[in-house]
């Protein structure tokens, strides 16, 4: 009985873009296509200048949602653009017909993976005379930047809502201001002119990391912010609201703690979280988390039980960004795993496989 779940499952997976083909036996095939979903949920990194063949190889194996880029893996836009070519011709090779998703950081002011636009940080935004204007000029911006290299998807604009001058998004000048509102209206801005130009903006990190200190950053260390859900619900989640109903196609998941939400768990780990997510702003599109090797998670076991985690909870993009090709690798084995023993709900699994693939679909 478990197996026929298990069969149907994975057969009703197909729906999401892919087909049970080949002549090895219907097992061999089924473990196949569940290595084949898992890592089309993994969004892959690598180490330098030029993509390992490790990487082209699950790229041509049709295993990979798509690669995130990095500075070191940039040396200037015509290089970069060579291996976006690269990567896309890998991709012409495997039997998955979806283009893969390439992405990079590309917010603006300090935190750019490429040269040029955007030169105006976020809060160059909230404080210049015209921030409406200067908002859809750095979305523009960073969309034709990425589309000029190949690249499809900016992990930005930052909805995060900052607490204090100098708090951790200030000082990185990540944040368009201290009032929601106009952190909503300026990250609405920013989604509409990115995507305008054929580039999906990523809106993060729901439900809000405004709150955190200088010294409270996930990517170091856990994170717990104790903010009341009046609070959180008026005031860090509320510029979501504007970015999705404008059409944002990504929300990252934050890796902090919100015991107001969820005590036990990270956010990008906590179904309640991505329930509250989906819930309370209508949003459809794709969940992603932030990087999978964030000091934030250090309690929470190796790669892969993080990625299984991360899907159960709700996560559709799995984001390897340790600039280690066998860490995307491990954690689209642990999904498969996770898959064919039932660990992970094959029909929840189609869903977010489908999102994922939809995504894809929807960008050159």
């Amino acid at each position: 009985m478990r197996r026929r779940r298990l069969v149907a499952g994975l057969v009703g997976l197909a729906l999401a873009g892919a087909t049970l083909t080949g002549t090895a036996g219907a097992d061999e095939r089924l473990v196949a296509y569940a290595q084949r979903a898992a890592g089309q949920r993994v969004v892959y990194s690598y180490p330098g200048l030029t993509p390992p063949e490790s990487l082209l190889a699950r790229i041509r194996a049709g295993e990979a949602a798509g690669v995130i880029f990095f500075g070191e893996n940039i040396a200037s836009r015509a290089q970069i653009s060579g291996v976006v070519g690269q990567l896309r011709a890998a991709a012409a090779q495997s039997p998955d017909p979806y283009p893969l998703l390439l992405m990079t950081d590309q917010e603006g002011g300090l935190v750019r993976r490429l040269p040029g636009e955007p030169a105006l940080s976020h809060k160059d935004i909230g404080q210049s005379a015209d921030p409406g204007s200067a908002a859809t000029a750095a979305g523009r911006g960073a969309g034709q930047n990425l589309a000029g290299v190949g690249m499809n998807v900016n992990l930005a604009p930052v909805l995060d809502v900052f607490h204090a001058p100098g708090d951790l998004m200030d000082s990185y000048e990540r944040s368009f201001s201290g009032t929601a509102s106009v952190v909503g209206t300026l990250g609405a801005d920013y989604v509409t002119a990115e995507q305008a130009v054929g580039v999906a903006a990523t809106v993060k990190h729901f439900p809000g990391l405004g709150k955190a200190n200088a010294d409270e950053n996930t990517d170091t260390r856990p994170v717990t912010l104790n903010v009341p859900l009046s609070t959180l619900r008026g005031v860090d989640e509320a510029p979501y609201q504007r970015s999705i109903a404008a059409g944002a196609k990504l929300v990252m998941l934050s890796w902090a703690v919100y015991p107001a939400l969820d005590a036990g768990r990270p956010a990008g780990l906590s179904a309640t979280v991505v329930r509250e997510l989906r819930s309370r702003t209508g949003f459809t599109g794709v969940t992603c988390t932030d990087a999978l090797e964030a000091g934030a998670l250090r309690g929470y076991g190796s790669t892969g039980d993080r990625a299984v985690l991360a899907a159960q909870a709700g996560d559709d993009l799995v984001l390897a960004s340790a600039r280690d090709v066998s860490q995307g690798a491990a954690a689209a084995d642990a999904l498969a795993g996770a898959l064919t023993d039932g660990t992970l709900d094959s029909g929840a699994f189609g869903e977010a496989l489908a999102r994922v693939n939809a995504l894809r679909a929807s960008l050159g």
